[in-house]
């Protein structure tokens, strides 16, 4: 029960985080999947606002990720961030 507290937590940490810097929050989704030893928090925003959470040089998702890996330390449990950028069709694009 306290794992999906937590994991409730964190996915809000991240969508608080990421629509105040977009333009568009509506359109803010994260999603957590669990693992054993690690959760990773799925990042969709819309595809206008993507470099937006990414950052010049990938420094805002960076500093999004130390904040993960500081809390992570925390709760001893690892949380990774993901940021899917989506075609215009809303599929997720492989890279």
């Amino acid at each position: 029960m306290m794992q999906v507290e937590n994991h409730d937590d964190m996915q809000q940490l991240v969508t608080e985080i990421a629509r105040a810097l977009v333009d568009d929050p509506q359109a803010v989704e994260v999603e957590a999947v669990a693992r054993d030893e690690n959760t990773v928090l799925r990042l969709r925003v819309a595809s206008a606002d993507v470099g937006k959470v990414i950052g010049k040089q990938g420094r805002t998702a960076r500093s999004m990720r130390t904040i993960l890996s500081a809390v992570s330390m925390k709760l001893h449990h690892r949380y990774t961030l993901d940021i899917l950028e989506e075609d215009d069709s809303g599929k997720p694009i492989d890279s």
